[in-house]
């Protein structure tokens, strides 16, 4: 199963044409697509656009974005049998640099982890600059279905993840950052999983990103691991599917 696990249909480069790209990736053999609204309107979008056959909706914010998360906190509990996961949420150190504001970040990270305790739901981890951060309060929190998103920490961070059963999405990017290469290669095939986050994180630098694309991770995985893509795409696939509790 070829599932990407992190997307974002809901983007201005993709407007008009969702179908398009959602039948282009099952032709290409991807099962399920997860897609991730940021912010209250942008959820609504993504509950829309939803088929539940290959296009599954998580909810999040961005975390440098948090104007009006308590709405998408409300949406979340009103929509938690709606959705395959809490996500993206999280921290980003990346762009945002006010020792305010990034105690702002960690107090809404610390909410929507303790949400998807109450809800059961799995959590989507953005950690910009911040992986170690991030892992720190999840640990804390003692959270288990956590998926870390395009994780552009230190491998020795993600292999104490790993540890506690974390899993960790390889965006397409791998093909052109060795940082995602290093984590590959220390992490089990066990903890991961396929994302796109597309419209970005392509493998060429900035073109557009698509679903289809995952197929590149699937790739580069085989190839650091010395396994064939088969496999790649069976175990992610197995992965993806229990801890998003899809039915496919």
């Amino acid at each position: 199963m070829l599932i990407d696990v992190h997307c974002h249909l809901t983007a201005p480069e993709f407007e008009g044409r969702v179908r398009e790209v959602v039948e282009k990736s099952v032709e290409a053999g991807v099962k399920a697509i997860i897609t991730s609204g940021l912010g209250y309107e942008d959820g609504l979008k993504a509950l829309e656009i939803s088929d539940y056959r290959i296009v599954y909706p998580s909810l999040g914010v961005s975390p440098y974005m948090l104007e009006g998360y308590e709405r998408v906190i409300e949406l979340i509990g009103r929509e938690s049998r709606r959705i395959v996961a809490i996500g993206e949420v999280g921290l980003d150190y990346w762009r945002v640099r006010d020792d305010e504001e990034r105690n702002r970040q960690r107090r809404v990270f610390r909410e929507f982890i303790e949400l998807s305790k109450s809800l059961d739901l799995p959590l989507i981890i953005h950690s910009r600059s911040a992986g170690r951060y991030a892992l720190e309060i999840l640990f804390e929190m003692k959270a288990e279905r956590v998926i870390m998103h395009a994780f552009d920490g230190a491998a020795k961070h993600a292999v104490k993840a790993v540890e506690k059963g974390y899993m960790f999405s390889i965006p397409p990017s791998i093909a052109r950052s060795q940082q995602k290469r290093n984590l590959v290669k220390r992490i089990p095939l066990e903890n991961l999983l396929l994302e796109s986050d597309s419209p970005v994180l392509s493998p060429v630098a900035g073109q557009v990103n698509y679903p289809w694309n995952i197929l590149v991770s699937a790739e580069w995985i085989g190839k650091i691991k010395g396994v064939p893509i088969e496999k790649v795409i069976e175990a992610t696939g197995r992965n993806a599917a229990e801890i998003l509790d899809l039915r496919l």
